[in-house]
């Protein structure tokens, strides 16, 4: 990078993290339910939803019951959605007379979009109706995000001081809706819509060419679906290009923009976390361990550089696909504005590395739930080199809690490297013309290392609409997103009132932690992953590789 690139960077992330640091009070008051003068406004919203589905809004409820109920409501939503897919064929807002999908496209897509990954083994502007795009894909990626950040906010609650238990999941999932993603992104919405990105249900339009020949123009609700893509770390597009697309992603601002979106409220819900938890020094370490692993991820992808070609759109460059797929994966947004194909082998290892830490800084929600996996695994790593009980917030961490971190752990190259190799030993990869090669187990790789961590970008696309990858992704993608849940908020659980002593020791809040975390970390990724990449991206870096073409 030379020094303007350089000062891009800087400036869209400095800009982005104060942005993030002036909403968490805000954000915090959501679930602190401290009284504001918006309450006259979303209070009557949210009590007559609270009356019409009768729930107790008063009630907390223990670990089992806030994961359960979550997955409860989750399941429905993917029934719901499952049926329009299945039945869009028949279904009213379809002016395109789109066809319903097979059931196991419809199987992955409400899983990829339920889960947060939006992996898109489709082209949405010639496969999904008007109805699909809305009341579907658009309905699950306010879902997703909001049962993330709302399991979040119940794991941080384990730890606070005087915590009786995790929360009410429909209250918390409500207010994150109406109080934090409906407003922001209608508000980013009605910006897109100033810049360039159509909203219209209105269809298609035909047009005549300065040829002479008549072109369908595919246009329909994509700003309003663009907004929460970005901010709710979705990444799914309506178009099958996504933001390589110019009715998505028209000009370089829209291009910062909404580069900018993908990190906003993964940011701020680190320092959320320092003022729930009501010690917002903690939100110190965090923030500077995941900042300091997007330093080292842009450095590995910049160390190619990525230069207009095949898969580079040239209103953007190669500097900015390169930042955006950097930024993308580090967020775990999936989205892309070039070819995943033009990426050079250094890009494509700095995704990887995101997609295996998935706190740099990671998924709204989920990407501060394995942080917080890191703190603690950390401090016990720390307590056994120190020789003393290891503890975190006056907390004493046992043999238990570092068991459950383990299994959450190990869970995730577990159902990444089992499909990886039933891909080849079933002749899945050969069907789809994928080669047993350093690029071609590079691409097989990379789409389950995306599904396991909700992330979505992948090399396939249409390509990998078969029965396997449909249904062996939407495995992955399942298990990847509520397993580590599970296991996380019964640790939370498990800490819930216990036994608090005066903190001794290394501090959780210093920059030395902050040190020791990010070392930790990438010594335990790498350590896992490290012989899978080697037999991949890193190959194909020292083979001279440019990019993935061919």
């Amino acid at each position: 990078m030379d020094l303007i690139e350089i000062s891009w960077v800087l400036l869209i992330i400095g800009v982005t993290a104060s942005i993030a640091w002036l909403i968490a009070p805000y954000i915090t008051k959501i679930y602190t339910h401290e009284s504001s003068l918006i309450d006259r406004v979303f209070d009557p919203i949210e009590n007559l939803i609270y009356r019409i589905i009768g729930i107790d809004k008063n009630r907390g409820m223990g670990w089992k019951e806030y994961f359960l109920t979550g997955l409860f409501v989750n399941l429905i939503m993917m029934a719901l959605t499952f049926s329009i897919f299945l039945f869009q064929g028949v279904l009213p807002l379809n002016p395109q007379h789109f066809s319903s999908l097979n059931w196991n496209l419809a199987l992955n897509n409400v899983i990829s979009f339920m889960t947060n990954t939006d992996l898109q083994h489709y082209a949405g502007e010639s496969t999904l109706s008007y109805l699909s795009q809305t009341a579907a894909v658009q309905f699950l990626m306010f879902s997703a995000p909001a049962t993330g950040i709302s399991m979040a906010v119940a794991m941080i609650r384990g730890f606070r001081v005087g915590a009786k238990d995790l929360g009410n999941f429909y209250l918390d999932f409500t207010r994150t809706i109406i109080r934090l993603l409906l407003p922001l992104s209608i508000l980013v919405s009605l910006v897109l819509v100033v810049l360039g990105v159509p909203q219209s249900i209105s269809g298609y339009a035909v047009v005549r060419t300065i040829e002479g020949v008549t072109q369908q123009i595919a246009i329909g609700p994509i700003a309003s679906l663009t907004s929460i893509t970005q901010l709710g770390s979705n990444g799914g597009g309506y178009f099958g290009a996504n933001f390589a697309y110019p009715f998505q992603n028209p000009s370089p601002v829209s291009d910062i923009l909404e580069l900018s979106l993908m990190l906003l409220l993964p940011t701020a819900l680190i320092f959320v976390f320092g003022r729930l938890l009501g010690k917002k020094s903690e939100s110190k370490p965090v923030f500077i361990a995941a900042y300091s692993m997007l330093g080292i991820n842009l450095l590995i992808g910049f160390l190619q550089k990525v230069s207009l070609g095949p898969g580079i759109e040239t209103r953007i460059g190669g500097f900015f696909s390169t930042f955006w797929t950097v930024i993308s994966t580090s967020t775990n947004t999936g989205s892309l504005n070039a070819s995943l194909y033009a990426m050079s082998p250094s890009a494509v290892l700095s995704s990887f590395m995101s997609m295996f830490i998935q706190s740099t800084p990671g998924a709204v929600g989920t990407g501060l739930i394995y942080m917080i996996m890191y703190v603690i695994l950390t401090v016990f790593i720390v307590g056994l080199m120190a020789g003393r009980t290891p503890e975190y917030l006056g907390i004493k961490i046992t043999a238990r809690d570092v068991g459950l971190i383990m299994l959450a752990f190990i869970i995730h190259p577990i159902i990444i490297l089992i499909p990886t190799i039933l891909a080849y030993t079933t002749g899945a990869a050969a069907q789809i013309g994928i080669g047993a090669n350093a690029i071609g187990f590079t691409k097989i790789f990379y789409e389950f290392s995306s599904a396991a961590a909700n992330n979505g970008s992948d090399f396939f696309g249409v390509l990998a609409n078969t029965p396997f990858f449909n249904v062996a992704t939407a495995i992955v993608m399942f298990v990847g997103r509520y397993a580590p849940m599970c296991i996380l908020l019964a640790l939370s659980g498990s800490v819930l009132g216990r036994k608090r002593e005066a903190v001794s020791g290394l501090r959780t809040d210093s920059l030395v932690f902050a040190v020791v975390l990010v070392g930790s970390i990438i010594i335990l990724v790498l350590l896992v992953f490290l012989p899978f990449l080697a037999l991949g991206p890193i190959l194909a870096f020292f083979e001279g590789r440019m990019n993935f073409f061919g």
